[in-house]
């Protein structure tokens, strides 16, 4: 089982390693082993707040919250089960699919190179256009990504999400499926590490193609604090939900809170509510 790893912001010294067979979902606190022999390695450490489930419950669901204060080196999350349970990516996968576009150059400049609409009509008006990289990525439109994950080709697509060490790396299932319906499976805790990489710009590829897509990234603004984040939703196109996420960060001045949600999407309420519930779990835990 691959590890996490989550380091402060401040340098790429301060590491620690959080050995995941030890970490959320199996035991009450995660075993900590620095992998670099610094002095000033901070441990992390680990809670679960049973409020937070509390949030889904209420909506009448099930759900997962998790999150990862790097100022304090604390993970917190709602529960010890689901939030170690790997489960398709569905959108939040777009996050590294832009950043393998970019990276191959099937994308240019998120902001000229078009991908034109196929012309099939589809229940999601949004996507029934011409679209851009970062129109794309707002609208969530699956046929764009798509069609760039066939430009992108099998091949260099699994040498990316080896590189990023993305969930269980596995994209079977068809080059443009696989992480609607295919094989990939990825857990909160591997959506922290992997998008607090990218928060961080040390992801394995260029600092351009990852400065892009953290600037493509929807924003939503909460008082004085800066949200960044990607959902995701399977069974959206068919208008079934099934299994809905919100993946990002919250920063409020220096202060930075990396976090991954998902919950049981059982009626069409509970879409808007990945959002509203993800911000009510960040101020629980006073992220801003």
């Amino acid at each position: 089982m691959p590890s996490a790893s989550f380091l402060h912001p401040s340098t790429s010294s301060d590491r620690a390693v959080i050995n995941r067979r030890h970490a959320l979902g199996l035991l009450t606190a995660a075993s900590i082993l620095p992998n670099r022999s610094f002095a000033n390695v901070s441990y992390q450490r680990s809670e679960f707040r049973d409020d937070l489930s509390k949030r889904f419950f209420d909506l009448g669901t099930t759900g997962t919250f998790v999150a990862y204060k790097v100022d304090d080196y604390l993970i917190i999350a709602s529960d010890k089960v689901r939030s170690g349970e790997g489960r398709l990516p569905a959108s939040t996968f777009k996050i590294p699919h832009s950043l393998i576009a970019l990276e191959t150059g099937v994308v240019e400049d998120p902001d000229k190179d078009v991908f034109k609409w196929d012309g099939v009509t589809r229940n999601i008006e949004a996507w029934n256009k011409d679209h851009t990289l970062r129109s794309a990525i707002a609208a969530s439109a699956v046929p764009i990504y798509q069609e760039i994950a066939r430009r992108i080709g099998a091949e260099r697509m699994q040498k990316y999400v080896d590189l990023f060490d993305y969930g269980n790396r596995d994209i079977g299932g068809g080059i443009d499926q696989f992480w609607l319906t295919g094989n990939l499976r990825i857990d909160p805790v591997q959506q922290i590490d992997f998008v607090d990489r990218l928060r961080r710009g040390v992801l394995p590829v260029s600092k351009r193609s990852q400065e892009l897509t953290r600037d493509i990234l929807t924003v939503t603004k909460v008082g004085d604090a800066t949200i960044r984040a990607k959902s995701g939703l399977l069974g959206a196109e068919a208008g079934k939900p099934s299994l809905g996420w919100m993946v990002g960060w919250a920063e409020k001045g220096s202060s930075g809170t990396v976090f991954a949600m998902n919950m049981d999407c059982k009626e069409q309420s509970h879409i808007a509510a990945r959002m509203t519930v993800t911000q009510q779990c960040l101020a629980d835990i006073v992220a801003y």
